[in-house]
């Protein structure tokens, strides 16, 4: 399984940041709490915040994206840009991916 258009751009920044809210906007989740960040990515394009992504990564995957997750989210992939050992795995389980 590869890795969603979001991870890839908020862990690696492949695809860009334009292309991975294309994708997120071309194949959109019925689920009512993500049609908040649908309309906030379709007014702003990229320049929605990344925190903005990360929260919205949460709900795709079934997770509510209170603060406090939010802030989870963003330290463990801030981890992985910094090459700690396991943080790029602990970010793909926080939010629902396998690498792929």
């Amino acid at each position: 399984m590869g890795l969603h258009p979001l991870d890839g751009y908020l862990l690696d920044g492949t695809p860009s940041k334009v292309a991975a809210i294309a994708a997120v906007l071309a194949d959109r989740s019925p689920d009512p709490r993500a049609q908040p960040f649908y309309r906030a990515l379709e007014s702003l394009g990229a320049r929605a915040a990344d925190e903005a992504l990360l929260a919205l990564r949460l709900v795709l995957a079934g997770r509510i994206p209170t603060d406090d997750a939010v802030v989870a989210v963003r330290t463990v992939r801030n981890r992985a840009h910094a090459g700690e050992p396991g943080a790029r795995e602990e970010f793909l389980r926080a939010v629902g991916s396998t690498p792929g």
